[in-house]
């Protein structure tokens, strides 16, 4: 190694920050939150540090840079633009055996302030010896997506029942079981839902509890539509800390290949033609089973699960069994589809509203609001409708929408196989048969439809023309 990794306690003690600028009000704020006793050198302070001085938060020692400046301190930081001063203050530095670190300068450098991914009092810190500092902020940013911000919560809990938990579970095994426990189960989910007393209640219940009585949970996660750069970073992380993903036929093989490699993978999915009601009760029984084994469940549906996804059917059940459950959020195809094809779903010019609606509801379609649908000026998306084409185009021509009314069927939104067909909607049937559209796609009905020939970006795209009359 070329560099040691060590964390400093600052705690009211001195760190001399050169420099008056930017770069030195950020080097000062960093040092402030970690307790330091910061003083700032320079001729003239940028005015985020005069703030910071006129509220006695930091000392300004006003001139040019004075050896003196470093006497008593632990640290000191150069951050001006002026290789000369900051090679004296590297010098002074050195002869004083005190830690220096010149911004942007390695070889000036006695220590490396790295970058930072903070969880308090959980500090992750990433150097590249001063080499390559933008490798650094680059795994960082990666770093930053695996923690949720509740870890430092925590953490901070587990080291408050940090003697009870030993107490508790006196056995070594015993206690690194509860742990893993703690850091995978419903307490740490709890912190990530904002509700801290709740998390206590449950850490203390399941430390009076037999060592075998911890319940797991399960994480109703929206997996988009299909491209995995769409999933949320809580959904990756949900992913990663899965025992079982029950997971739908529309989630795509390469969101899968994010979950974690030992995660036992069950297929739920729905089909055509099977009882779908029985499927959904068995999906039911299984997230309650694996949770009871207490194991970390994630149900994984394709775009978002309360958006014609039977999410909300999922957790009731969930609270009727006493299922501890939490909601991750996902794109929902319209939102997806239609930005991958270039469609703004609302426009001032055009739509000055959005209509998610389904083809398939406990009723047959008329249950729909026609001639609310058939309204213009806004968007509708229609969801699960490839199969009722013709009666979609004939119900809102029917009510008045005009057949002339753009449309733009999008196959497969956002994965590598997308394509776009769009058309009017007089001839919405007849273009979906010459094109041999194929589920999943989505509908997109309405003035914006027609933007895609000009804004799409994404996949393929095609001009929809009837199939030709019968001789």
């Amino acid at each position: 190694m070329k560099l040691f990794p060590l964390f400093a306690d600052l705690q009211g003690r001195r760190v001399v920050v050169v420099g008056g600028g930017e770069v030195a009000a950020r080097k000062a704020q960093v040092l402030l939150e970690a307790g330091a006793d910061v003083q700032v050198g320079a001729p003239a302070l940028a005015p985020e540090l005069a703030g910071l001085a006129a509220e006695g938060r930091i000392r300004h020692l006003p001139g040019e840079f004075r050896a003196e400046w470093l006497d008593d301190a632990w640290l000191v930081v150069a951050a001006t633009d002026d290789r000369a001063v900051n090679a004296a203050v590297s010098r002074a530095a050195a002869q004083r055996r005190v830690f220096s670190n010149v911004v942007d300068d390695a070889e000036l450098s006695s220590f490396q302030v790295p970058s930072i991914v903070d969880r308090s009092p959980l500090i992750v810190a990433i150097s590249s010896s001063g080499v390559a500092p933008v490798l650094a902020r680059r795994l960082r940013e990666r770093v930053e997506s695996l923690f949720d911000h509740s870890l430092g919560a925590l953490a901070g809990l587990a080291a408050r029942y940090r003697p009870r938990i030993r107490e508790r579970r006196p056995d070594l095994k015993q206690r690194r079981r509860f742990y893993d426990w703690l850091l995978d189960g419903p307490v740490a989910g709890l912190l990530r839902q904002q509700q801290p007393a709740e998390a206590e209640r449950v850490l203390n219940d399941a430390l009076d509890a037999p060592e075998d009585a911890s319940q797991g949970s399960v994480v109703l996660v929206g997996a988009g539509p299909g491209d995995p750069g769409l999933l949320t970073l809580k959904a990756l992380r949900a992913l990663n800390e899965a025992d079982v993903i029950l997971y739908d036929r529309l989630v795509s093989p390469a969101v899968l290949a994010l979950a974690r490699r030992d995660a036992e993978r069950v297929a739920v999915g729905k089909r055509p033609g099977e009882d779908h009601d029985a499927t959904q009760a068995r999906i039911h029984a299984l997230l309650a089973e694996h949770a009871r084994a207490g194991r970390r469940v994630v149900r994984l549906k394709g775009g978002d699960a309360f958006i014609f996804g039977r999410g909300g059917e999922e957790l009731e059940y969930l609270r009727a069994q006493g299922v501890r459950y939490e909601v991750v959020p996902g794109i929902t195809a319209a939102l997806a589809c239609a930005a991958y094809a270039g469609i703004p779903l609302t426009h001032r010019d055009h739509a000055q509203s959005v209509r998610l609606v389904t083809a398939h509801c406990r009723e047959d379609e008329d249950s729909l609001d026609w001639p609310g649908l058939a309204r213009e000026h806004q968007t509708l998306a229609f969801y699960m409708g490839v199969g009722q084409l013709e009666t979609l185009s004939a119900r809102l021509i029917g009510h008045g929408r005009s057949g002339a009314t753009p449309f733009a069927l999008i196959e497969n939104g956002s994965r590598p196989e997308q394509r776009v067909v769009t058309g009017q909607l007089a001839d919405l049937a007849g273009v979906a048969r010459s094109h041999e559209v194929r589920a999943p796609a989505l509908l997109i009905v309405g003035e914006v439809a027609g933007l895609a020939r000009q804004l799409h970006w994404f996949g393929a795209y095609q001009e929809g023309r009837r199939e030709p009359l019968a001789a």
